[in-house]
């Protein structure tokens, strides 16, 4: 059986990520392949109520979002970097954030995506002539989702993304590989389907969707108390929608499965684009580090869902 991988585009790279450890592979200006691997101490490896239904989803979420941020600063340093005059040393480059630099970053993603697709769809339909509870809540998640793609859409059309975007379909690509038990390389790896199940796009559509359900139970209460349960709640929605891919991942052959996550599986169409070989090139090279580190890891360790 294959080992759970995971991962995130990069600038010019990808992260990939197994249970035991994470890997990041970046092409750097003078052509080069730069990698840096990390372990990973999950808490979910230590006690057993973090790995419980719902709970293991909002664990994850949160070691997903912390090392995404980590692979970002370290391709980000990289994709900076000059190159060496002849004769000349590289420089070190820098590998880590620091606890001041992760808070700041934390706090400026969640913040902005809370406010543009949790206030603001809660706010608008607050604003309007809708009434009753379940006309509330369907109209909110529909300016939710709205704004969610259209966000996807926008962002598609800056041509300084579409390398990213080119990352993210070769990160798709490689774990299809992998998991098809195809040998590693890049125009093997090229024949693979850019769309993934875990891909955390669909898990974000699943978010959205999920919500629409755990907000029918509060109806339609004041703005203050409105704008409290979009926040708080968050982290069981997350939750929710974790165990969802979660389940999906190991159902990936299922009709109905499938049928029911199309929409997020369509939606990736927006966040991936086809890659070169040399992109493919760097994406095995992050996946191959994971897998070197899994296969020496320690019988027995926990194992936990990651998303792709």
């Amino acid at each position: 059986m294959s080992t759970a991988i995971g991962g995130q585009a990069v600038l010019e790279g990808v992260m990939m990520r197994s249970p035991s450890s994470w890997a990041v592979a970046v092409r750097k200006p003078d052509g080069k392949i730069a990698q840096v691997v990390n372990e990973i101490a999950s808490p979910m490896a230590k006690r057993r109520i973090w790995r419980l239904p719902v709970i293991r989803g909002v664990i994850a979420l949160g070691e997903s979002l912390a090392i995404g941020f980590r692979a970002l600063a370290i391709s980000a340093n990289y994709a900076a970097q000059e190159e060496a005059p002849e004769g000349e040393e590289e420089q070190e480059v820098p590998t880590e954030l620091s606890r001041g630099q992760m808070i700041f970053a934390f706090a400026i993603a969640i913040g902005f995506a809370v406010m543009l697709f949790k206030v603001t769809p809660a706010l608008i339909t607050n604003w309007l002539p809708v009434h009753g509870t379940s006309g509330f809540v369907v109209v909110e998640g529909a300016i939710r989702v709205a704004l969610f793609v259209g966000y996807l859409a926008l962002i598609s059309l800056l041509p300084d993304l579409r390398r990213v975007f080119q990352y993210h379909a070769a990160e798709h690509k490689a774990i299809n590989c992998y998991e098809a038990g195809d040998e590693l390389t890049p125009e093997n790896v090229q024949r693979h389907s850019l769309i993934h199940v875990r891909c955390g796009t669909a898990f974000l559509l699943w978010v959205m969707v999920i919500a629409i359900f755990v907000f029918a139970f509060f109806g339609h209460p004041v703005w203050y108390w409105l704008i409290g349960t979009r926040i708080l709640l968050l982290p069981v929605i997350a939750g929710l929608a974790y165990e969802l891919i979660r389940f999906a991942g190991k159902h990936a052959d299922n009709r109905v499965v499938r049928w029911l996550l199309a929409p997020g599986l369509w939606l990736q169409r927006l966040t991936t684009r086809q890659p070169s070989l040399d992109q493919l090139e760097v994406s095995i090279r992050a996946l191959q580090q994971v897998l070197d580190r899994e296969r020496a890891a320690a019988p027995g360790a926990q194992r936990v869902e990651v998303m792709a």
